[in-house]
């Protein structure tokens, strides 16, 4: 199998990374980190951001339409990096296609599971993903006896999108999301969207050193590692000089979002090109 997919060229394929706006490029950060060989298409839904307040068809409908994409550009994998679409759309659009798809919720879910050790397990996220209880849906099928608690925390993302990370602004809002959280003795809080690791040091600096954050994006980068191992994809060969190694997409603001993304990976970002996300 592995010879056959190296003479289709399906080694070097790109993968398919996408969310509803830049939060899923702390997916990509670590999967630059952790698999430095692949390549990336990364497309980020900057005209339709939030996907957290939409409905499951509208979200599913986001989703099915990026994908569609996303083949367009012959990726071997998809990647989901976006909580909201994880729990909404993935299950569907997973049947539709032909090639894997993984989103965050899942690797979020179980090393939270192995991480807590008083069995009191935090989320918070978008009000999409804390309505859907997707993470305790699956923690809950890997240890009945964990009891999860989640806290949509719909504010985070544009504090997020406008780069607030560090800013008083930000610091006033967390502390009211975050103290009933503080209140009821979780030891691992889940940061259940993607934009949230870009203020991990907040969160933690109210949460305390006694609570285990979990960061979903760096749990996915090794499942997928896995999976591309497992479906013998990776690619063994290092990256070719000059060779358009990370490809970026947008459906709006293509300008902040290079400025963006240019703030949080290490990687030059040449371009991010706009495109009719709706032709698809």
């Amino acid at each position: 199998m592995s010879l056959t997919r190296e003479r289709d060229g399906l080694c070097d394929a790109p993968v398919g990374i996408f969310d509803s706006g830049v939060g899923g490029l702390t997916v990509a950060r670590e999967i630059m980190r952790q698999i430095p060989n692949e390549k990336i298409v990364y497309f980020g839904d900057t005209a339709r951001v939030p996907y957290g307040s939409k409905s499951k068809e509208t979200i599913t409908k986001f989703s099915r339409q990026i994908v569609h994409f996303l083949q367009e550009q012959k990726v071997k994998a998809i990647v989901a990096a976006c909580n909201t679409a994880s729990a909404y759309a993935l299950d569907e659009i997973e049947k539709e296609i032909d090639i894997p798809l993984i989103g965050v919720v899942k690797p979020g879910a179980k090393a939270a599971a192995e991480a807590t050790r008083n069995g009191r397990i935090g989320v918070i996220g978008t009000e999409g993903t804390i309505g859907s209880h997707i993470y305790s849906t699956y923690i809950k099928e890997i240890d009945p006896d964990i009891t999860v608690m989640g806290k949509a925390c719909p504010l985070f993302v544009p504090l997020v999108e406008e780069g607030l990370w560090q800013d008083p602004v930000t610091d006033e809002i967390a502390n009211r999301y975050l103290g009933s959280l503080i209140d009821s003795d979780i030891d691992t809080l889940i940061l259940g969207c993607t934009h949230y690791p870009l203020i991990r040091s907040t969160v933690g600096k109210i949460m305390g050193e006694s609570v285990t954050l979990v960061n979903p994006a760096y749990e996915t980068a090794r499942e997928l590692k896995a999976l591309l191992a497992d479906e013998n994809l990776l690619n063994e060969k290092g990256p070719e000089l000059g060779g358009n190694r990370y490809r970026f997409y947008v459906s709006d603001m293509a300008d902040k979002f290079q400025t963006f993304a240019n703030s949080i990976l290490k990687y030059g970002i040449l371009s991010a090109k706009k495109i009719n996300i709706e032709d698809y």
